[in-house]
This record gives C-alpha cells, sequence and structure tokens, in this order.
C-alpha cells in the first residue's frame, strides 16, 4: 500500500504536466506540439511521451505511434518504443485498453487520466498512473497526444533521465 508522501509525489508530477498543458489553452483552444516546452517539463522527461494520432480520411479509426519515449519508459516496456505503433508495443488486452483511452482523448478533445498495469509483449508488468493531454495543431482537431507515465510504487529518484524522438 502507498503511504501518503509517495502517494503525493506520484500524483505530483501528473498535477503539474496538467497546470502546463493548461497554461497552454488559449480561449479554449488546444495547445499545439509547437507550444510545448521541454524546459517546462525538465524534471518531468524522463516519462514524457508524444504520440502520433494518424486520422484516415474514409472516417475509420484513428491510429497511433509512438512519437518520443522517455528514456524512464524503457524500464517499463523492456525496450525502445519511440517509433513504433502501439500493436508493436502492448499485448492485446493493454493494446484495447490503450486504444480506448487514447479514442477517448482525440474524439471529445479532452483529457483523461488513470491508473493501469501495464504488460508489455515481453511480459514484464507495471503499475502506472498516466495522463494523456490533447495537443491540435489548428487548436481543434487533435493530431497528437502529451502523455505522462510514473510506476507507483518506483521511487521517483531512481527513473533513467533523458528524451529521445523519432
Amino acid at each position: 500500500m502507498l503511504g501518503k508522501l509517495e502517494t503525493s509525489a506520484t500524483a505530483r508530477g501528473c498535477q503539474e504536466v496538467f497546470a502546463y498543458w493548461s497554461s497552454l489553452r488559449v480561449g479554449g483552444r488546444l495547445p499545439a506540439r509547437t507550444q510545448v516546452d521541454p524546459i517546462a517539463l525538465k524534471r518531468l522527461l524522463p516519462t514524457i511521451s508524444l504520440i502520433d494520432v494518424q486520422a484516415p480520411l474514409d472516417g475509420a479509426a484513428p491510429t497511433y505511434r509512438q512519437r518520443l519515449a522517455g528514456t524512464g519508459l524503457y524500464p517499463i516496456y523492456g525496450r525502445e518504443i519511440t517509433g513504433r505503433p502501439i500493436e508493436d508495443i502492448y499485448a492485446e488486452k493493454e493494446l484495447a485498453y490503450w486504444r480506448e483511452q487514447l479514442d477517448q482523448v482525440v474524439q471529445t478533445a479532452r483529457p483523461a487520466v488513470g491508473c493501469h498495469t501495464v504488460t508489455s509483449r515481453q511480459g514484464s508488468a507495471s503499475s502506472l498512473l498516466w495522463i494523456r493531454l490533447p495537443l491540435a495543431a489548428d487548436g481543434l482537431r487533435v493530431d497528437m497526444v502529451l502523455g505522462y507515465d510514473v510506476v507507483i510504487g518506483a521511487p521517483v529518484m531512481r527513473l533513467a533521465t533523458g528524451i529521445r524522438a523519432a
């Protein structure tokens, strides 16, 4: 069971990312990826991610690709996930969960937050507190999702530092 101090420290990162994202909104419009300054999120970069939303013109369901994944996500997934479609990252059950969460963010253009146990294709499992925030180059149509994940029960200081981009 998590203690109060650990719980508040775990949730603080999600609160910081949400507050920063909210500060970028102008007139109710969604922020664009170009507005996100990595320096503003420097302490949280190890588990920050960006997910490309590729919406087909025929109205089919969008596809998602992990454009950027902080190096702190490597231990969670057991490998580099930058540049991979989500189908290559998650096992079948987790894939359905994440597709549902991302679809909700894209369709509603609203943030989502949750707690979930992730099992990678290699079979490793981690419990995550996560937040997903919509980004839109035109301020309206979601074309990217900003993510932040923190492993529940892991000391924050153990997370690797750095970030990789595809």
